[in-house]
């Protein structure tokens, strides 16, 4: 396996003002990606990449990586696409010399994913498959609690079975947005929306919380002032 980490960290955040450099615990909050990241891999495969003077400023200053672009202006907006992101970065490494094979993407908002966590879900990789993804399993069952509205406007079962316990339907997984390790040549072909041969890692409640809005934060905060 040849890695690129990759961490995206975009300037802009509504729900969370400065969200991926604001101060979790007294530590901005990119900085638990960049640790976990940097506990399995050398620091010149591990990328962030951002849009934001402000962003590599902060990463450079609290830690030992070197952010190695400002992202084009074509993908500093609201609209650019995290696929162009990641292609943007795979693609300067292999200018400077270095062929990837392996994506890995950590996206900054994970800050309860750890180095093991990283580890674990590379060993379930293989180059015959399109991608790990993290994931935990979903409190919202569509065998049970959700709904769709049908062409009368009346309220149905989003996948009917004839499950009458909770605990009876099969187990349904989310993508937690904290671990992707992803094949590069299957990234080439398309995004990750159109992989076929994906396998779950599966990680806990606590583990899986994506940081979105304050709420996620202000929960965060209180996990880890519980912790210390």
């Amino acid at each position: 396996m040849k890695p690129l980490v990759i961490i995206p960290a975009r300037g802009g955040s509504k729900g969370v003002p400065k969200k991926n450099i604001k101060l979790l615990n007294g530590k901005p909050l990119i900085n638990y990606t960049i640790e976990a990241a940097q506990s399995v891999f050398d620091n010149e495969i591990i990328c962030v990449t951002t849009d934001s003077q402000e962003i590599k400023n902060v990463v450079e200053n609290t830690t030992n990586l070197i952010v190695p672009f400002l992202r084009p202006d074509s993908l500093a907006t609201d609209t650019a696409g995290t696929y162009e992101v990641l292609m943007h970065a795979i693609d300067f490494y292999e200018q400077q010399g270095y062929l990837a094979d392996t994506l890995i993407l950590l996206q900054p908002t994970s800050p309860f994913r750890t180095g093991q966590h990283i580890k674990e879900a590379i060993n379930l990789y293989s180059h015959d498959i399109d991608m790990v993804v993290s994931v935990k399993e979903t409190k919202s069952n569509p065998y049970y609690v959700l709904f769709e509205d049908n062409q009368e406007g009346f309220l149905s079962k989003s996948k009917e079975a004839n499950f009458t316990r909770r605990q009876d339907c099969p187990n349904v997984w989310e993508f937690n947005g904290a671990i992707y390790i992803i094949n590069i040549k299957s990234l080439r072909k398309g995004a990750i929306a159109s992989f076929k041969k994906s396998l779950k890692y599966v990680m806990n409640e606590k583990e899986s919380i994506d940081i979105d809005t304050m709420f996620d934060w202000k929960l965060c905060q209180a996990i880890l002032k519980e912790a210390f």
